[in-house]
């Protein structure tokens, strides 16, 4: 089974920039996106799919989270990128803000879709799905030394 070879928790650090747009105008998922260097730098030992965890913006409260490694086969992208929607409703945009997160789960492989709806379909069951593993967890140690929170 593939979470047996992963390395997680994994974590990473890094500014939001913008992405295509496409997270929150069309789908209705905001998605905080990593530059280049931070999806480069992950190790082969993370594959491209749909993970769980945790996230922080700044040094905010820490919120349960689903985050995306791929292609995005849907939209046929040249670059990898690194995506995560933060199950939390933010009040306003926070590009250049630091995001920190921390992976604790694999969902599901990367999927192409031949629709937007079911794209849509896929990403809420994803949600559902991080909300069930992540309710009555708390954070490990490590997990709250690395949000600062110790």
């Amino acid at each position: 089974e593939m979470s047996k070879s992963l390395e997680l928790p994994f974590y990473a650090k890094g500014l939001v920039v913008a992405g295509f747009g496409r997270g929150s105008k069309q789908l209705g998922i905001p998605t905080a996106n990593y530059p280049d260097d931070v999806v480069t730098s992950l190790p082969d030992t993370i594959p491209c799919g749909i993970y769980y965890g945790w996230a922080m913006v700044e040094r905010g409260p820490v919120y349960k989270m689903v985050l995306s490694i791929g292609w995005n086969p849907v939209y046929q992208n040249e670059k990898r990128s690194m995506e995560t929607h933060i199950l939390h409703v933010f009040p306003e945009d926070f590009y250049g803000c630091q995001l920190s997160v921390c992976m604790v789960g694999y969902i599901r492989n990367e999927m192409n879709f031949t629709s937007t709806a079911e794209l849509i379909t896929a990403i809420r069951n994803d949600i559902q799905f991080a909300e069930m593993k992540l309710s009555n967890v708390s954070l490990s140690p490590d997990q709250l030394t690395f949000f600062g929170k110790a």
